[in-house]
């Protein structure tokens, strides 16, 4: 099995700055797409930003220009820089993972615990 452990939610005043993590542990063979969902209460979950393992990158408009997502392929983990958080932005954050267990087996998605972000002055 695949685990994904995030840290770094919390909470940050509107403007400020917050930084995620996500580590994947267990059987991993590759990494596809490693990327950061969010749920707001009352909204469905939506992408925010996924990085593929040779450094593309997509961002949901919303957040373009103020959040970068960044990995380390050696230690299998992503981060998220979250800066000028909008009141628009809090929500519970998932990180995401395509994990490949074995040579030639199949691409299967997991994803982590969730990280409540929250803003407000």
């Amino acid at each position: 099995q695949v685990q994904l452990v995030e840290s770094g939610g919390g909470l940050v005043q509107p403007g400020g700055s917050l930084r995620l993590s996500c580590a994947a542990s267990g059987r991993i063979f590759s990494i596809g797409f490693m990327g950061w969902h969010r749920q707001a209460p009352g909204k469905e979950r939506e992408l925010v930003a996924r990085i593929i393992d040779s450094g593309g990158t997509n961002y949901a408009d919303s957040v373009k220009g103020r959040f970068t997502i960044s990995r380390d392929n050696a230690n299998n983990t992503i981060y998220l820089q979250m800066n000028n958080l909008k009141p628009e932005d809090p929500a519970v954050y998932y990180c995401t993972a395509d994990v490949r267990s074995s040579p030639g087996g199949s691409v299967r998605g997991y994803w982590g615990q969730g990280s409540l972000v929250s803003v407000s002055s």
